[in-house]
């Protein structure tokens, strides 16, 4: 589908106001009939399986890092940074996300701490990012709306590539904890970021800087990358590079302002290494759809609603071999993007959701 309009992905300018005159702010979404009962069991947490996965999850970091360490100066330390870098930069990722709903264990306070270790481990402020992914998921790509759009039109390529270092993320998180550590907030955070949570920003952002500046003195002081390579900026941006290559199949390429997550995410099917790195993101579309449901009961949901979904992507690369012309084309033409074809089994998708007139750039499917 095509078109010209070029957008205002600000949450403060025209399509923001655009959005909520249309209806689509906060707008009711498209759920999947599921019998109560169901749902009820398909939303209960546990601690053990997070537990299980944390466990291994830092084990295998601590163990990486006693390896990178004994081996430093020679070849035979790549492969422990390599493999530390993707449980520091990528695996923190989905840790991060599912922590943040809350859902990956049933007990709250280990939710917060994974969460905000996770948070430091990949930059992200926890408050402020738990805010913005919150209004992710009642705004997901609404433009004007969603302060999460990863890939926006026309495309940046050049941006595209370099946040597989993460190098845009930690220049906007270093620029973000410097102003927030004075008390400062964006237009864009001020939309979004209640009264009552912006003190911790504050504190959280002086407390992060404080931990990176005594992670770089200490590499000067002992005259060795060892420190640095291990906390701090640098495995985050070594090590994101497998989560970005996950997370561009959320979105990239698919409608904007439609209110049907069927039709905004991707589903794509993994691998159980990639699967227990990602924490089963790539059921994406189950997940947006039901956000509360735990990370280790996708594959169940995924089952129980695929009828009303389109087909899932088999691999990443068949979901990468639509994504990248997609990307390539929305440079040329920003109104371009992939519809996504529902089976005859599903509902169709509800067109008179939104106006036409006011939000021109979402062509529907029905």
């Amino acid at each position: 589908m095509t078109g010209t309009q070029k957008r205002d992905y600000s949450l403060v300018g025209a399509d923001s106001k655009a959005a909520e005159q249309a209806g689509l702010a906060a707008a009711e979404w498209y759920h999947t009939a599921l019998d109560r009962k169901d749902m009820k069991a398909m939303m209960k947490r546990q601690d053990g399986p997070a537990l299980r996965d944390t466990a291994i999850w830092w084990g295998l970091m601590v163990a990486c890092a006693l390896g990178g360490v004994y081996f430093f100066g020679s070849w035979a330390a790549l492969p422990f940074f390599i493999i530390y870098g993707v449980l520091y930069g990528s695996a923190s990722d989905s840790r991060w996300h599912e922590c943040g709903h809350g859902t990956a264990f049933k007990t709250i306070w280990m939710n917060d701490v994974v969460y905000q270790v996770a948070s430091f481990l990949i930059m992200r402020e926890p408050e402020v990012t738990r805010w913005s992914h919150a209004r992710h998921h009642t705004d997901t790509l609404i433009v004007g709306r969603d302060p999460e759009i990863a890939v926006k039109r026309p495309p940046n390529i050049p941006s595209i590539i370099l946040s597989f270092f993460a190098v845009p993320g930690v220049y906007k998180a270093t620029i973000s904890m410097i102003q927030h550590s004075f008390g400062r907030l964006t237009a864009d955070e001020r939309a979004f970021l209640p009264e009552t949570a912006r003190a911790k920003v504050f504190r959280t952002a002086r407390i992060w800087l404080a931990i990176h500046a005594a992670s770089v003195l200490l590499s000067i002081y002992f005259g060795s990358w060892i420190p640095v390579l291990l906390v701090g900026a640098l495995p985050t941006m070594y090590g994101a590079w497998l989560a970005r290559l996950f997370d561009l199949t959320q979105h990239a390429g698919l409608a904007e302002d439609v209110l049907d997550h069927r039709l905004n995410s991707r589903t794509v099917m993994m691998n159980p290494l990639f699967r227990f790195i990602y924490w089963n993101m790539n059921y994406h579309v189950e997940h947006h759809m039901f956000p509360m449901v735990p990370y280790y009961t996708l594959p169940k949901l995924h089952e129980a609603i695929k009828h009303d979904t389109a087909t899932p992507y088999p691999s990443l690369l068949a979901a990468y071999s639509e994504i990248v012309p997609a990307v390539l084309k929305q440079v040329r033409d920003p109104g371009y993007y992939v519809e996504r074809r529902l089976p005859p089994t599903a509902k169709p998708y509800r067109g008179e959701l939104h106006d036409l007139v006011v939000m021109p750039s979402a062509a529907l499917v029905s």
